[in-house]
C-alpha cells in the first residue's frame, strides 16, 4: 500500500472512491483496465491520504443534501479497511451531515458498519449494493478468490432486509462458457427474491473487456479453465462487449422474474433509485401538519 494526497474526492456525481486498486482478486475486472490511468499495481492498494479532511470541508459548505455514492471502482470494504477504518470515518461524517448514501461492495466486511447505515437510512435514504454473479460456490471461488463467496453475500443482503436498509444486486458479469446457465441464473434470483432486493442492475449476459484487465482475465483462464482462451480468442476476437450465446433467453427469464416478484429491473428506474435523495424527517413534520 502507499499513501498519496489527492485535490478533491467527489466526483461531478457526487461519488467517491476511498481507494484505488483492490485486493479481492476478481478474475474479470474491469477496473484493471489501462483506460483509468492506474499508475501503480492494482494490489498495491493507493489510499488518498486527505480523504476525509476533503470529504467533511465539502459536506460542510454544501447547502444541498444528496446521495453520496462509493464503492464502484475500488471496493470500500478491501481487506486494508479492517485496519485502516477509512471507509466508517466517513460514513460517520455522511450521517452527521444528513447526507444519503449509496454503498456498493462484494464484502461482509459491510456488516462491522451496520449501526451507521441504520442511523443514515433513518434520516435519509441507505442503499447496499451487492455483487451477484455466480450460484456455485466453488466457482465463485475461482472467479471471486479473495472475497466472501455468494451465499454468505446473500445472508448480508436478508441482515440488510431484516434492519430495513434498501438493497440493490448487481447481476454482472455473466461469462460466456462459464456461469451463462439458467441454473446459475434461477440460483441467483431466488436469492434476490428472499433477501427483497428493491432492484437488479443488469446489462446483458456477458462481459466487457479492454486493455489491461483482458490480459489479467485471460491469464486467469489459461490457469483455472484450460483451452478457454483459444475459444474467447476465437469467437470474441478482440471486441469490448462479450456476449453469451444464451443472451436472449436468459434476459427474458430474468425480466419474467423479476416482474412476477415486483423487483425492478429496468437500468435507468434503478439508478434513479439510487440517485433519489429522501429527507425523512421532512416526510415527518409534513405528516404531522396534514394531520391537524
Amino acid at each position: 500500500m502507499h499513501y498519496k494526497e489527492v485535490k478533491g474526492i467527489l466526483s461531478t456525481q457526487n461519488g467517491m472512491n476511498l481507494y484505488r486498486g483492490c485486493t479481492h482478486g476478481c478474475i474479470y475486472c474491469d477496473s484493471r483496465s489501462k483506460c483509468y490511468n492506474m499508475d501503480h499495481d492494482f494490489e498495491d492498494i493507493e489510499i488518498k491520504s486527505n480523504a476525509i479532511l476533503l470529504l467533511e470541508d465539502a459536506l460542510k459548505r454544501k447547502r444541498k443534501k444528496y446521495m453520496i455514492g462509493t464503492g464502484s471502482m475500488s471496493d470500500s470494504y478491501i481487506h486494508l479497511e479492517e485496519k485502516l477504518g477509512h471507509t466508517r470515518r466517513c460514513l460517520e461524517l455522511i450521517e452527521r451531515y444528513g447526507f444519503g448514501l449509496s454503498i456498493q461492495t462484494k464484502s461482509d466486511r459491510i456488516l462491522r458498519d451496520l449501526d451507521l447505515l441504520k442511523k443514515i437510512n433513518e434520516k435519509t435514504k441507505c442503499v447496499v449494493q451487492m455483487t451477484l454473479t455466480t450460484y456455485d460456490e466453488e466457482l465463485c471461488k475461482i472467479l471471486e478468490p479473495n472475497v466472501c463467496t455468494t451465499y454468505r453475500r446473500f445472508e448480508v443482503l436478508k441482515i440488510m432486509r431484516d434492519n430495513g436498509i434498501p438493497t440493490v444486486v448487481w447481476l454482472d458479469p455473466i461469462l460466456p462458457f462459464i456461469n451463462d446457465t439458467k441454473e446459475n441464473l434461477l440460483g441467483i434470483l431466488n436469492y434476490c427474491i428472499e433477501a427483497k432486493v428493491h432492484g437488479i442492475l443488469c446489462f446483458g449476459m456477458g462481459l466487457t473487456l479492454r486493455e489491461g484487465n483482458r490480459e489479467y482475465f485471460y491469464k486467469k483462464l489459461d490457469e483455472h479453465f484450460p483451452g478457454l482462451k483459444e475459444k474467447y480468442h476465437q469467437k470474441y476476437g478482440y471486441s469490448y462487449e462479450i456476449n453469451s450465446d444464451k443472451n436472449d433467453e436468459l434476459m427474458i427469464l430474468f425480466k419474467e422474474i423479476c416482474k412476477k416478484n415486483n423487483i425492478e429491473y429496468n437500468v435507468n428506474k434503478v439508478f434513479g433509485y439510487l440517485h433519489e435523495f429522501e429527507d425523512k424527517n421532512a416526510n415527518k413534520q409534513i405528516s404531522l401538519f396534514e394531520g391537524l
